[in-house]
């Protein structure tokens, strides 16, 4: 009301003249006004020009973690601390004491690190090995290397003896159905890639038994072997007999798929004291470092803490956890704050399924809205070749700017299609997801055996594995808008 009366009272010039006078300043003060047409076009144009500068105004804080991660003062850090913790706890399957002491020496150590840290608990499955052993006693007597599965049943005390039928595929074992009553099937399934042959070590034992087998030994899936066999995790369909199963090396395999071929009868005799005892408690072990502006908003990174019971666990996946530790490591060190939380989740139970990370998305899933990114490192800590990634086109344009602050270690190219177990729910749900891509070339000769120990890391791949890692998790959080769905 105070302001009408300020008003002229009078029509006619004076008045017009206010406005000629008011028009003109405001051209003065903004001599670019913006255009009304196409600012639909304009916006999106707009858009891409911002992000493309926001994400390169990040040149010089990249450039300093990946120093700090490559040549400075953590160099190294991360394979020392895999080191000392492998050399500690040794292996650490689902269940077993050596789990319970990993998640606690993880506790500690993040904690002393300066890190927001805390255990959410879970139910894991708890299978246990036992004592095993497989030996071929017709045509020729001979110790066979085996390692059973995850999962497994055993065998009577007295153990199986039983006469070998040895098959290249499951199309061969439907067609002699009727040879596999009362047998031992001997799978010597060729290795195409992992993802399409490991279906016989997760299904074999099922479609053996539907025709009858009462055991089978598994050709170990790898590409190479010393006479190694491979353990690993497998699946008995409901309604169908149980019956033990284990892997055995490649050379054994083809040894008695070559006996077959000539028509020789092979029998062997297989013991397993494998057992599955009541599921165990366990620990999601999560740290973080708290976002300044939005805390409540998330980018994720994890890699498990479980492993087989051989070796040491140190590629599957150590490597992958200590290099999500140690992400958070180097941004504390620089005295970084993002926007947004990052926080670490080092996962149990993975080897099962993901069973550890299907209990933390339903825990968690009720706040999906507020996880920007989930990244998960589990296929080795080798030399990083590019960061695979999924989600909308949006997003994906906005990644393509954030891997190329990662030129100074050559490793700038994104690929689509992010992988992960452990990861995989939230992907499903429409979180935007990325995963690691190294230099694996050799990952499935070491891939649950005896092998995967220290003696397979390298601490300057590793090095550059903090490196992406930490970049690629801080510049995200730190954005001033989440990745679009």
């Amino acid at each position: 009301m105070n302001s009408l009366k300020m008003m002229p009272q009078k029509t006619g010039l004076p008045f017009i003249s206010l406005i000629f006078l008011s028009m003109l300043y405001l051209r003065i003060c903004n001599p670019h006004p913006p255009l009304v047409i196409d600012s639909m076009a304009a916006a999106n144009q707009t858009a891409k020009k911002d992000i493309g500068a926001e994400v390169a105004g990040y040149a010089d804080v990249s450039k300093m973690i990946i120093d700090l991660a490559v040549s400075g003062g953590a160099q190294n850090r991360s394979y020392r601390r895999l080191a000392d913790f492998t050399d500690t706890i040794g292996n650490r399957v689902s269940g077993s004491h050596n789990l319970d002491m990993a998640i606690k020496y993880m506790y500690n150590a993040m904690s002393q690190d300066g890190l927001n840290v805390h255990l959410e608990p879970v139910k894991i499955p708890h299978w246990v090995r036992g004592k095993e052993s497989a030996e071929m006693i017709v045509p020729r007597a001979k110790n066979l290397a085996i390692l059973g599965l995850g999962s497994s049943v055993g065998t009577p005390p007295e153990g199986i003896k039983a006469e070998v039928l040895v098959v290249e595929s499951f199309e061969e074992l439907k067609l002699r159905a009727s040879e596999a009553v009362g047998r031992i099937v001997v799978f010597n399934q060729p290795f195409v890639r992992y993802g399409e042959t490991v279906a016989y070590r997760s299904h074999g034992a099922s479609e053996a038994s539907k025709v009858g087998a009462v055991a089978t030994l598994i050709r170990s899936i790898t590409p190479f072997s010393i006479n190694s066999p491979h353990t690993g995790h497998q699946d008995y369909q409901k309604g169908v007999k149980q019956i033990p199963t284990a892997c055995i090396a490649i050379e054994d395999a083809e040894l008695m798929w070559r006996m077959a071929q000539r028509g020789q009868t092979i029998i062997v005799r297989l013991q397993m004291e494998a057992k599955n005892l009541p599921d165990a408690d366990s620990f999601n072990t999560v740290a973080e470092i708290k976002g300044w502006q939005h805390p409540e908003q998330v980018v994720l990174l994890s890699g498990h803490l479980d492993s087989w019971d051989v070796g040491q666990g140190a590629m599957d996946d150590g490597g992958g956890a200590m290099i999500s530790w140690e992400a958070l490591s180097l941004i504390k060190d620089l005295g970084l704050r993002p926007r947004r939380t990052l926080r670490t989740v080092l996962w149990t139970g993975e080897e099962q399924g993901g069973i550890g990370a299907a209990q933390y998305y339903d825990l968690h899933k009720v706040n999906i809205s507020n996880f920007d990114l989930v990244m998960e490192s589990d296929a080795g800590t080798f030399a990083p070749v590019a960061l695979q990634f999924k989600g909308s086109e949006a997003a994906q344009k906005v990644m393509e700017e954030v891997v190329k602050l990662l030129a100074p270690i050559n490793t700038t190219k994104l690929e689509t299609g992010a992988d992960g177990t452990d990861i995989s729910l939230w992907m499903q749900a429409g979180v935007p997801g990325a995963s690691l891509h190294v230099a694996d070339s050799r990952y499935f000769w070491f891939h649950h055996t005896e092998g995967d120990t220290m003696t397979v890391q390298d601490p300057r791949e590793m090095n550059l594995c903090s490196a992406l890692w930490a970049t690629v998790a801080y510049v995200v959080a730190d954005l001033e808008d989440m990745l679009p769905r």
